[in-house]
């Protein structure tokens, strides 16, 4: 596609209020780690909440859920709607433990938890298999949907869209540091959901389409509108769809995989988040705005436009022969979303391209952010230079965001689909998300347990991905793959946490005074000696769990009787709709009055 100048217009004028943001606070930034890292710890929720929702809309995220539409219809969402559940949980339980605990990164969280040497290979060893492994895969996860957009609307070569998403992503990310981060996804977002809504619009006034309602009674879109997948045992192809995309993402998925943006008990950016706010209060209450922003409002632009290309592109092969100049390799299911943005009028197709830079610049500066924090603040401080200087740490934050990119940039190079990259994702994290909400309120669970979480999990991922199809052995489904690797991780991190030695009884005296998570679970710590001198038992606010559990249920009531109606009034039911909305606003009254009673300070 030709832009012209009104397109590039729009283009500029992002990227120039972007680097007017970063240089703004770049010497602020400068000042120390903490700064640089956490805003100095006292940012207001509704910003946090903002930038958190803002990262996850990603450019690989509309694109990864119009592979989920395409293929499985608008249920093959549950994959990750699902996940509310652990974002709900860590709402109401982990936010003020997470802010409680006052470290610098989730990572440092592991030797005020644990104790001895298994504690510093922990947090060390976490600090790069996250912070520049992991962060690496999903930044070139979303650098593969920058180079399909690239390729489809502005006919770039791969390697050309990288090195200019690239570029200007460093220099915004190493000049301004968090507070950058933060200041410009306030306007991020609003331009990634304009445009998505946009986009959403221009896609049913397609020739083909015309409207919305001919979008729905369209015969190739019939079959993909339910937001439930089919109760069908009657076939093997049927039954596996209902237990693939929902019954294992429910009842399995949300509590026992890590994954980036949605860690059981929370972790990553958002816990950089959570220890960045003003208070407990400002940290729940941005977690709440993002889970309802993140999974209530935001995908229904995107399942439209999924739904759309199902008309339009209807075939991996009507794809390929509407952009031959596409390496056809990379021409999967995803695709279909930056191709139904070729149709934008002019001006518009500036404002949409706009929203797409502003969502991957988002996502970008805050991983290479967030995994720059480990790299600086649990490996090169902590084992390289204990003594460095607050400035030398703000130039090594700032090298380290450097190479982070490139890697990232040099993977994404190597992927094909999103899709594949998220299921990886989840296999490498399956079993480790019961260990991580767990921690907080069970004293016997030491470093040594989460050691073997994650080597056990990984080698699993090793061998379901490389060698098990290699060696003869009967093909399994997706979903049989990762409840094994759930079952076979926990099995041996359970096994290791009661062959070792629990952390020393002095750091769980210490760690139980400093954060007060409370319950049964640390009933032997606190009856310990040590402890008795200590009133903090006595603390009101110890023990909130089952009140947090119950606003837990009420905010996914909340979240999902909202998602379902807005897909209701959307699909014209209007009698569902009523219901949902009525619903929806019950749960939220009921939620209003429970949060009122939660102990915070």
């Amino acid at each position: 596609m030709l832009l012209e100048p009104i397109d590039w217009a729009c283009i500029f004028a992002f990227f120039a209020v972007s680097l007017i943001v970063g240089l703004a606070v770049a010497r602020r930034a400068g000042k120390s780690s903490s700064e640089f890292f956490l805003s100095g710890r006292d940012m207001p929720w509704w910003l946090l909440g903002m930038s958190m929702v803002a990262t996850t809309f990603s450019t690989d995220t509309p694109n990864l859920v119009t592979d989920f539409v395409r293929q499985n219809g608008v249920a093959g969402n549950w994959a990750w709607w699902a996940f509310l559940l652990t974002g709900m949980l860590t709402v109401f339980v982990y936010a003020k433990l997470w802010r409680r605990s006052k470290v610098l990164t989730d990572i440092e969280f592991y030797e005020i938890r644990y104790s001895g040497p298994s504690a510093a290979f922990l947090r060390g060893f976490r600090s790069l298999y996250l912070g520049v492994f992991f962060n690496i895969m999903v930044m070139a996860m979303v650098s593969l949907a920058a180079i399909k957009i690239g390729g489809v609307m502005l006919n770039l070569k791969p390697i050309e869209t990288i090195a200019i998403a690239a570029v200007i992503t460093m220099v915004f990310s190493a000049l301004g540091g968090l507070r950058s981060v933060l200041l410009t996804d306030f306007l991020l977002f609003i331009i990634a959901m304009a445009g998505a809504v946009v986009a959403a619009v221009i896609a049913v006034r397609h020739e083909a389409i015309g409207s919305l309602a001919n979008l729905l009674d369209h015969p190739a879109v019939q079959g993909k509108l339910s937001i439930l997948p089919p109760f069908d045992f009657s076939s093997k192809e049927s039954a596996n769809l209902l237990v693939s995309v929902f019954l294992i993402p429910l009842a399995v998925q949300w509590w026992s995989v890590w994954y980036p943006g949605a860690e059981p008990g929370g972790g990553g950016y958002i816990a950089q988040r959570m220890l960045a706010a003003k208070n407990e209060k400002h940290a729940v209450g941005a977690t709440f705005f993002f889970n309802v922003a993140h999974y209530a409002l935001r995908p229904w632009p995107w399942i439209i436009v999924a739904l759309a290309s199902l008309i339009v592109f209807p075939t991996l092969d009507s794809l390929r022969q509407a952009f031959p100049n596409v390496d056809p390799n990379i021409v999967k299911h995803d695709l279909a979303y930056p191709a139904m943005l070729t149709f934008l009028p002019h001006g518009l197709l500036g404002v949409v391209l706009a929203s797409l830079i502003a969502a991957y610049m988002s996502t970008i500066s805050t991983h290479l952010n967030w995994g720059s924090s480990y790299v600086v603040n649990d490996f090169y401080k902590r084992f390289v230079n204990p003594q460095a200087s607050e400035k030398t740490l703000v130039r090594v934050g700032r090298i380290s965001t450097v190479l982070l990119m490139l890697g990232a940039a040099v993977l994404a190079l190597e992927l094909q689909s999103a899709v594949e990259a998220f299921k990886i994702l989840l296999q490498i994290g399956a079993g480790t998300g019961l260990i991580f909400i767990l921690r907080w309120f069970w004293w016997r669970i030491n470093a040594w347990s989460e050691i073997t979480a994650m080597v056990v999990s990984f080698l699993v991922a090793c061998w379901f991905q490389f060698v098990h199809d290699r060696v003869g052995l009967p093909a399994l489904e997706s979903w049989q793959v990762l409840v094994l690797g759930v079952a076979i991780t926990t099995a041996a991190w359970l096994l290791v946490t009661f062959l070792t030695r629990p952390t020393e009884r002095r750091t769980l005296v210490d760690f139980y005074r400093l954060v007060r998570p409370g319950g049964p679970g640390w009933a032997g710590v606190v009856r310990d000696a040590a402890f008795q001198a200590d009133a903090t038992e006595s603390d009101p606010l110890a023990w909130d769990v089952p009140r947090g559990i119950l606003c837990m249920v009420l905010g996914c009531i909340v979240v999902y009787a909202s998602l379902f109606a807005i897909g209701s009034w959307i699909y014209a039911n209007y009698a569902p709709a009523v219901i949902l909305t009525v619903s929806a606003i019950v749960a939220a009254a009921l939620l209003i009055k429970v949060w009122s009673r939660l102990r915070m300070e």
